[in-house]
């Protein structure tokens, strides 16, 4: 009965913690979403549109570092409802904007619940989960994300003019689900031992950088940096590069629902392969294929059907990667400290996905074609996977250690 008792506690926390990153995804991507509708109604410079669609991640960098703190402090069932929260209440005022600053200022709230959501249900979804299944309790959580930046997509190819859609339903969700998360949501649980030491939990940069732990820290910043840096480049710029090779708007949309489902599969294949024994095997596998679909997108014919199947594929990889940093950020810290560890992790995976959009951009308006930008990421992929190798190299799959 207790061995049914944990597998049911264990299957209920993945799933609010999936249901979760799916309103996370479409609120990510739900300025992208509305953008066409959206800059020419505010009469929107190019420069504005920007600011506009960085200051989500400027959140982010806030969010992430402060609510991983925090929840090894209050709990992260705590911290996880009041992202909820603040994303969703943001994300339903952006629909009642009237001019540039309340856009800004609302996708930056929006911004720092989505930050403050995402170390909390990493967190969650593998303390409540047995050791040799919480890759796989990370994959079904993450794939969450792709699937809900799939559904935002969808409102554009379902051809709602209506630019509020998208904020509504990024706002109302979250909003419902919160008190489900309060009431059906259980805290972590904290091996005794830790238990002890959590009134005597080290600062910020004792948790990330002593004990052993600077090394694993940077490594672990690397990697998310370089591999977020290419993931938000495609999210920000994936359709724009597809119309300047020739393909119809429409196609582009398909190509980027596309992108997000592949992610969905990657998400979860990946958490499913890495609790076994070949994971390192697994990372390697990960990191080629996103290398391999890369530069089969860049070098592709401006073909449909061709660019649809591509662009899923590139989501395999790239999501897969995501799904292997995720799994791995736990096990660099103990968990009297995970929260904060993981949180910053996020924080700078977040930097480079700001970093991302603007790297496309300087590349595009000095005239490299989209196939050039598109080259330009195979190495910067390939950072990111020295990083992600050396750790799946040196962390051993035990969630309990010490660090």
């Amino acid at each position: 009965m207790a061995g049914f008792a944990e597998r049911n506690r264990s299957t209920l926390t993945v799933l609010i913690c999936f249901l979760v990153a799916v309103f996370e995804g479409i609120d990510l991507q739900a300025a992208g979403v509305a953008a066409p509708h959206l800059l020419p109604l505010f009469h929107l410079s190019p420069v504005q549109a920007g600011q506009f669609f960085s200051a989500s991640t400027l959140g982010l960098l806030i969010g992430a570092p402060v609510s991983g703190w925090l929840a090894d402090r209050v709990g992260r069932k705590l911290m996880l409802v009041v992202s909820l929260v603040l994303f969703g209440v943001f994300a339903l005022a952006t629909a009642f904007a009237d001019d540039f600053t309340s856009l800004s200022a609302l996708r930056l709230g929006t911004g720092v619940g989505l930050g403050g959501a995402l170390p909390n249900m990493i967190a969650l979804a593998t303390e409540n989960s047995r050791p040799e299944r919480r890759g796989l309790a990370v994959g079904l959580m993450y794939c969450g994300m792709p699937l809900g930046g799939a559904l935002a997509s969808l409102v554009t190819v379902l051809g709602t003019s209506d630019w509020r859609t998208v904020f509504y339903l990024g706002g109302a969700a979250p909003l419902l689900v919160a008190p489900l998360v309060m009431l059906a949501l259980r805290e972590s649980r904290q091996p005794e031992a830790e238990a002890a030491d959590a009134p005597r939990r080290p600062g910020v940069l004792r948790a990330l950088f002593l004990d052993g732990r600077g090394v694993n820290t940077l490594l672990l910043w690397t990697a998310f940096g370089f591999t977020l840096l290419v993931l938000y480049l495609l999210l920000n710029w994936l359709p724009s590069l597809l119309v300047s090779r020739g393909l119809s708007r429409a196609v582009a949309s398909e190509v980027q629902i596309a992108f997000n489902l592949g992610g969905v599969v990657g998400s979860v294949l990946v958490g499913w392969l890495i609790d076994g024994r070949h994971r390192l095997a697994v990372t390697v596998a990960s990191f080629a294929l996103t290398i391999g679909f890369l530069f089969a997108l860049a070098a592709m014919p401006a073909a449909p059907v061709v660019a649809i199947l591509v662009g899923g594929l590139v989501g395999v990889g790239i999501m897969s990667n995501q799904a292997v940093l995720y799994a791995i950020a736990p096990l660099c810290y103990p968990m009297n400290v995970r929260g904060a560890g993981v949180g910053a992790a996020v924080a700078v995976g977040r930097l480079g996905s700001l970093i991302g959009p603007l790297v496309a951009g300087q590349l595009v308006g000095a005239g490299h074609d989209a196939a050039d930008v598109l080259f330009k990421m195979l190495p910067i992929v390939g950072v990111g996977a020295v990083g992600a190798l050396i750790l799946s190299l040196t962390r051993k799959p035990d969630f309990t250690a010490a660090g």
